[in-house]
C-alpha cells in the first residue's frame, strides 16, 4: 500500500447492516490502510468474549450476591450476563437523573426529535461486541456521517472546505504554514496517513495486533509505540513540525493529547474505526436503557436465549448510590462496601460474595480502599491520565450550516472550540454522499436543528473555565469565525444550549482515558487483574485495550462477568 495513495470512491452505508456487509466495510477500510490482512485478527480481538454460560449452568450460582459498581455500559454488560448463570445482582449508580454512565443523550424536545450526545455519538463497524448487543435488543442503526467534503477547515485565520482531494485547503490554509516543497505538494489527507500509518504498515501483524490487547508483556514493537509520545513517533517519519501541527488540527483529540502515548491514538486508527460509523436513531441512550429493561423485567426470556426465568439471577439497580469505601472480612471472605444512599439520606453497608468495580478509576482515587489493592493498581488508580472533554449542544431555530451544503460531519478548527459535528439526519435528502452540490436545495434547512461544539485537553479547561454568559458569548463568535457568517449572525438564531464538561461531572471527574507514555506497558495488565483473592473484579473502557469507545465498556464488562463466574465455580 502506497502512503500517498487515496481513494476517492467509499462504499456506501445501508441502514440496520448486516453482518456481510459490515465485513465488506471493514475489508475495504483495511485495504485503503494497507493492511488488510489484519481483517480476521481484529474481527477476532473486537469480538465478545466467550459466552458464560459455557463456565456455569443458567441458574449454578443461585443465591451467590454481586455487586456492580457503576451502572454505564460496563457494568450494565457484566450484570446482564451474571444473571445468566442465576447471580443475584445490585447495580450501585452515583446518578439520579439519569442512566447509562458516559452514554449520555440530551433532548431539548418531550417528543426526543432534537437531540445530540455528550457522550459516545458514534459505532465503528468493526465494533464486534456493541453490535452483539444491538442485535440481541433488536435495536435500529443508521449511518453517521464522519466526513463531508464541504465541512470546513479554519487554521491561522483561514478558512477553506476540507475536500476529497484536498484543493482548497492547499490553496487557502497551506500558505499559512511553513512547509517543505514536498508537503506542499501532499494532500492533507496523505500528510495524515504518513503522521499516522507509516510506523503499522512495516509493523509484523503480531506487533500491530498488540495495540488492541492487553497482555502481561509485549513485544519491543508495542513498548515503543507504548512509551512514546504520537508527537515523537510523527516526528520520526520526516515531517516537519509545521506540518504535524497541521495535521493534528483536523483531529482534536490528537491534538490534545500530542504528549501522551501513541499507542493510546492509534487504538483507533489501526483497526479504522472512524472510516465507517454508526448511530442508534433517537439517541444512544438507547442501548444503556435497553439493558435496564431487561434487567428489571422480571421475564426477559427473549433476551437470555430463552433461558426459564426460575435461572435467572435477581437484578436491582439503585439509582443515587454512592460507593463511599471498599474492604474485605478476611476470615468470611466477603467483600463489604459502605454506601451513601442519596435518595434515602442513609450510610448504608452491605456485604457480597463479589463485586465488579466498573467505575473510572478517577471517580475510585476518592473512593477509600482498605485493605490497598496491590502495588502497581493502587498506582495506576492514581496516575492513569483521563483527557480532559467538553461538549456544548446547541439547538438552531435553523440550520444554517446546511444552507452552506454541509449535513453531518465535522469542522475542525484551531480555536478553542476545536470541532464542531452536524447531525446526520438529514443525509435521507442526499442522493450522491460524494457530491452534495447540487443537492442543497433538497435539504429542508429552515427545519430546527441541533450540533455540537467538542473539544479536549487544554482547550477544555481553558474555555470552559470562563463564565457561563462569556462562554456561550466566545463560541457563538468562534463558530461564526469557521462558517465565514458576520458577527452576531448566531445570536438570533440560536435558542437554546447546554454545556458538560466532564471534568467536573461529580460521578466522573475525567472524560476518557489516555494513556501516557509507558502507561499502557506498565499498568493495563495490572489494570485488569481482579483484588482480594479473585472477589473484586473491574471493568471499563479504561480497563479495555479499546479506551473511550462502548466497544471496550461492553467487552471488558463482559470479560469480568466471565472472569468472575469461574472464579466463583473455584472456590464452589
Amino acid at each position: 500500500m502506497n502512503l500517498n495513495s487515496q481513494s476517492l470512491f467509499y462504499p456506501p452505508q445501508p441502514d440496520n447492516p448486516s453482518d456481510l456487509v459490515r465485513d465488506f466495510l471493514s475489508k475495504y477500510a483495511l485495504e485503503e490502510k494497507g493492511w488488510p490482512e489484519d481483517f480476521s485478527l481484529i474481527k477476532k480481538l473486537m469480538s465478545p468474549p466467550p459466552p458464560i454460560t459455557g463456565i456455569g449452568r443458567p441458574g449454578e450460582f443461585k443465591n451467590k450476591k454481586v455487586a456492580i459498581m457503576g451502572g454505564g455500559l460496563a457494568g450494565l454488560s457484566a450484570a446482564f450476563e451474571l444473571r445468566k448463570l442465576g447471580f443475584d445482582i445490585t447495580i450501585y449508580e452515583a446518578l439520579e437523573d439519569r442512566v447509562g454512565g458516559r452514554v449520555y443523550t440530551y433532548y431539548f424536545d418531550d417528543q426526543e426529535n432534537l437531540y445530540h450526545e455528550f457522550g459516545a455519538m458514534r459505532i465503528p463497524v468493526t465494533h464486534e461486541t456493541v453490535w452483539h448487543y444491538l442485535k440481541l435488543f433488536n435495536l435500529p442503526t443508521r449511518p453517521f456521517i464522519q466526513y463531508s467534503g464541504n465541512n470546513f477547515a479554519y487554521f491561522r485565520n483561514s478558512r477553506a472546505r476540507k475536500g476529497r482531494s484536498g484543493s482548497d485547503v492547499k490553496k487557502n490554509i497551506y500558505p499559512k504554514y511553513d512547509l517543505t516543497v514536498s508537503e506542499r505538494n501532499t494532500s492533507w489527507q496523505r500528510l495524515q496517513k504518513i503522521a499516522l500509518d507509516s510506523h503499522l504498515i512495516n509493523a509484523p501483524s503480531d506487533a500491530r495486533a498488540e495495540i488492541l490487547q492487553v497482555k502481561p508483556f509485549y513485544n519491543e514493537r508495542t513498548r515503543i509505540w507504548s512509551d512514546n509520545s504520537s508527537m515523537r513517533l510523527m516526528e520520526s517519519t520526516g515531517l516537519s513540525q509545521e506540518a504535524i501541527s497541521l495535521v493534528s488540527n483536523f483531529l482534536p483529540l490528537l491534538n490534545a493529547n500530542l504528549y501522551n502515548s501513541y499507542i493510546d491514538y492509534i487504538q483507533e486508527n489501526y483497526p479504522a474505526d472512524l472510516a465507517y460509523l454508526y448511530e442508534i436513531p433517537g439517541g444512544m441512550i438507547k442501548l444503556p436503557e435497553a439493558f435496564i429493561k431487561s434487567l428489571t423485567n422480571p421475564n426477559p426470556t427473549n433476551d437470555y436465549q430463552n433461558i426459564a426465568y426460575e435461572n435467572l439471577g435477581n437484578a436491582k439497580y439503585k439509582a443515587g448510590c454512592w460507593v463511599k469505601s471498599i474492604g474485605i472480612d478476611q476470615f468470611t471472605q466477603k467483600v463489604i462496601l459502605k454506601i451513601e444512599d442519596k435518595k434515602i439520606q442513609k450510610n448504608i453497608t452491605e456485604e457480597f460474595d463479589y463485586v465488579v468495580c466498573a467505575i473510572p478509576f478517577s471517580s475510585l482515587r476518592n473512593v477509600e480502599i482498605n485493605p490497598l489493592f496491590s502495588g502497581l493498581k493502587m498506582r495506576a488508580i492514581r496516575e492513569v491520565y483521563y483527557t480532559p472533554a467538553h461538549k456544548t449542544i446547541f439547538l438552531s431555530k435553523e440550520r444554517f450550516w446546511e444552507k452552506q451544503g454541509i449535513v453531518g460531519g465535522g469542522s475542525f478548527t484551531d480555536l478553542p472550540i476545536s470541532s464542531l459535528w452536524y447531525p446526520s439526519d438529514h443525509a435521507k435528502y442526499i442522493n450522491n454522499p460524494n457530491n452534495i452540490k447540487n443537492q442543497v436545495n433538497n435539504l429542508p434547512s429552515n427545519e430546527p436543528g441541533v450540533f455540537v461544539v467538542y473539544n479536549f485537553g487544554l482547550d477544555t479547561t481553558r474555555l470552559t473555565n470562563l463564565p457561563e454568559d462569556m462562554l456561550f458569548s466566545e463560541m457563538k463568535r468562534e463558530i461564526e469565525k469557521v462558517h465565514g457568517l458576520p458577527q452576531g449572525y448566531l445570536d438570533p438564531i440560536i435558542v437554546n444550549y447546554k454545556t458538560v464538561n466532564w471534568d467536573k461531572e461529580p460521578s466522573f471527574r475525567g472524560a476518557l482515558t489516555f494513556f501516557e507514555p509507558e502507561q499502557k506497558r506498565l499498568f493495563s495488565y495490572n489494570m485488569a487483574l481482579p483484588e482480594y483473592n479473585n472477589r473484586v473484579f473491574f471493568a471499563g473502557e479504561h480497563i479495555s485495550a479499546v479506551h473511550r469507545w462502548m466497544q471496550g465498556a461492553l467487552q471488558s464488562g463482559m470479560q469480568a462477568a466471565n472472569d468472575l463466574a469461574l472464579a466463583c465455580k473455584m472456590n464452589k
